[in-house]
């Protein structure tokens, strides 16, 4: 029977946690590493990381300047010929609206889609795709199925 004293972690692996102060043989007793005296040594003590005292924090101190492309980046989603094989049938064309309704990508990628070459297409489709390497090209060409660059 199922219960919560039968449940085990199978997730991930025990790591056993350091226990502090537990006397002198453990290595991590008397002051448990925190040093002697001092708000840091009490407990309660908390750190509050980017303070400096009265000083000026480094956050404000550094410029922020400069142009980034971040806001304006297209992502675009990568997808081999042996995944093109496993989703279409023979005569299908593979376009963004094709992978859209199939439930392969999303409208995030909003720079399309581009088609890498692992693995082997064995079926006749047509391929309109924003980008292409230039090995899943030749190996399209040698088998003659039919792609555009869009």
């Amino acid at each position: 029977m199922l219960s919560l004293s039968t449940l085990q972690n199978t997730h991930r692996a025990f790591k056993k946690t350091q226990r502090v102060g537990r006397g002198n043989g453990s290595g991590r007793g008397k002051t448990c590493c925190r040093g002697a005296k001092g708000d840091k040594a009490r407990s309660g003590y908390k750190r509050h990381f980017g303070r400096e005292g009265g000083q000026l924090p480094l956050y404000r101190r550094i410029p922020r300047r400069g142009f980034t492309n971040g806001r304006f980046k297209s992502k675009v989603f990568s997808l081999n010929l042996c995944e093109i094989d496993r989703l279409f049938n023979d005569g299908d064309k593979v376009t963004f609206e094709t992978l859209y309704l199939k439930g392969v990508l999303t409208p995030k990628y909003t720079g399309g889609f581009k088609v890498l070459s692992q693995g082997e297409l064995t079926k006749k489709v047509e391929i309109h795709a924003q980008c292409m390497s230039q090995a899943a090209q030749d190996k399209l060409s040698a088998k003659g199925i039919s792609f555009s660059i869009v």
